[in-house]
């Protein structure tokens, strides 16, 4: 049973990251347009996305951290 929350956590952590390094490129490239058409909106936008992406990418991380250092215990 632990060894199924172990993999589900590590998958989990896996999924965020990488949902977190989709998000902050979707940031980016709104930035870069908003930036460049002159959309402050637009602009604004990326850079809450870029930063959704981080906090997630940081969260999947921390997620396959923990799951490492069970592992350890065992």
């Amino acid at each position: 049973m632990d060894d199924n929350r172990d993999k589900d956590l590590r998958d989990q952590g896996y999924h965020d990251s990488a949902q977190g390094k989709a998000d902050k490129l979707k940031g980016n490239i709104k930035d870069a347009a908003g930036g460049l058409t002159g959309d402050s909106n637009l602009q604004a936008k990326g850079k809450i996305d870029k930063m959704k992406g981080k906090v997630e990418d940081t969260f999947g991380k921390m997620e396959r951290k923990l799951d490492d250092s069970s592992d350890d215990e065992l």
